[in-house]
C-alpha cells in the first residue's frame, strides 16, 4: 500500500521513509493539506498530514469522496480537525499522544533566555564589528518567579529547568502534578499568576476554555518588566491586544514560536512575497521580541518519535486495533 504524507519537511523526509521501509510505500509531498491540495488524495486510503493541515469540513468531504479511510496527524494538537465531520463521514483520525517533552521545554527556555540577555541583537552587531554592551543589559534568572500556565509533561520538564535555576514556582491548570509540586510549585490562580511572575510560559492545548488566555485583561496585569513566552498554540494570545501592550513599551521581552494566524504562513518560505498580515508585520519589528516559526517540536528525538507512532497507527488501522492515538471514531 502507498500512503501519501502531506506537509513533510527536509529535515524530516528521510526519517517517514526509513520508518515505513519495508512495510508500506510513502510518497512525500512538501505542499500542505488545503481545499486546494486535497484533490491530490484521491484513491489513497491512508494519507498523513502536518500540524498546519486544513481538516476543516470541506478538505475531510474531499479526502472522504477521495476514498481515504484514515488520517494519521504527526502532531499531538488537533485543534485543526472538524472532528465531529470525520466522525460523520466514517474517516478514522489518528494523531501522535506523545513525543519527548524536552524538546519543547527546552526551546521554550531558548526563546526565554534570547529575549532576556538580548541575543539576537548581539549577534547582529557583533557580525558588524561592533563590541559595544549598550542595550544589552539583562537580569538573572536565579530567585525570580516563573509562572507555568499547564503542567502536563511539557510544563513540567519546563519546571523543572526553572528548578534547576532556582526560581519560585507558580502553576496554573486544571489539575495539578504531583512531580511539580515535589519541586516547590505552588498552585494559584492564573490571575496571581500573571501578576507575580517575571517569566510566563504556554503548555496549554488550544480549547475553547484556554482561546485568547492571554488576553488584554491578562497581559495588563502582568508586570511592566515581564517575559513572555508560547510555545504551545498560537490562539492562546490575542496577538493584537498584545501588539497594544508592546507598542506602549511594555514587557522586557516576547518570545513566540506560534502565531494564531500561522496557517499559510509557517514551514513557506514568503521571503519573497509581500506578507498583508499587518499584526505579524508589526510583531517582527519590536526589538525585544522574537518570532520563530513553530519549530519548537523540531529535534531528531522528537520528530523521530512523531513518526514512529505515526507508522504504529497505520500499522493499528491495518490490524483493526485501536489505541489510545485514535481521535475518531469516538469511544
Amino acid at each position: 500500500m502507498e500512503i501519501l504524507a502531506f506537509g513533510v519537511q527536509s529535515d524530516e523526509k528521510p526519517l517517514i521513509e526509513k520508518a515505513f521501509a519495508g512495510l508500506h510505500d510513502v510518497r512525500c509531498l512538501d505542499v500542505f493539506l488545503n481545499r486546494d491540495t486535497a484533490p491530490i488524495a484521491a484513491g489513497y486510503e491512508i494519507i498523513s498530514t502536518s500540524v498546519n493541515a486544513d481538516l476543516g469540513a470541506k478538505v475531510l468531504q474531499t479526502l472522504a469522496a477521495g476514498g481515504t479511510q484514515l488520517i494519521a496527524q504527526r502532531s499531538t494538537g488537533f485543534n485543526n480537525i472538524d472532528l465531529d465531520v470525520a466522525e460523520r463521514l466514517a474517516l478514522r483520525v489518528a494523531r501522535v499522544s506523545y513525543y519527548s517533552p524536552y524538546s519543547v521545554a527546552e526551546f521554550a527556555w531558548t526563546l526565554a533566555m534570547a529575549v532576556n540577555r538580548r541575543v539576537i541583537r548581539a549577534a547582529g552587531r557583533t557580525r558588524d564589528f561592533d563590541f559595544r554592551l549598550d542595550g544589552l543589559l539583562g537580569r538573572d534568572m536565579h530567585g525570580r518567579t516563573v509562572g507555568v500556565v499547564g503542567t502536563g509533561k511539557i510544563g513540567e520538564a519546563f519546571t523543572r529547568i526553572a528548578h534547576g535555576f532556582g526560581m519560585k514556582l507558580l502553576g496554573w491548570d486544571v489539575v495539578e502534578n504531583p512531580a511539580c509540586l515535589e519541586l516547590g510549585m505552588e498552585y494559584v490562580e492564573k490571575e496571581r499568576l500573571f501578576a507575580e511572575a517575571d517569566l510566563v510560559s504556554l503548555h496549554v492545548p488550544l480549547l475553547p476554555a484556554t482561546h485568547h488566555i492571554i488576553n488584554e485583561a491578562a497581559l495588563k496585569s502582568m508586570k511592566d518588566d515581564a517575559i513572555l513566552v508560547n510555545s504551545s498554540r498560537g490562539g492562546l494570545i490575542d496577538t493584537a491586544a498584545l501588539v497594544t501592550e508592546l507598542r506602549a513599551g511594555r514587557f522586557l521581552g516576547v518570545g513566540l514560536d506560534v502565531y494564531e494566524a500561522e496557517a499559510g504562513l509557517f514551514f513557506l518560505d514568503k521571503s519573497l512575497e509581500g506578507v498583508d498580515d499587518d499584526t505579524l508585520a508589526r510583531l517582527v519589528t519590536f526589538p525585544n521580541v522574537i518570532v520563530t516559526s513553530h519549530q519548537a517540536y523540531y529535534t531528531e528525538d522528537a520528530v523521530g518519535q512523531i513518526v514512529d507512532a505515526t507508522v504504529q497507527n497505520v500499522t493499528d488501522y491495518l490490524a483493526g486495533r485501536r489505541s489510545e492515538n485514535v481521535l475518531v471514531p469516538r469511544l
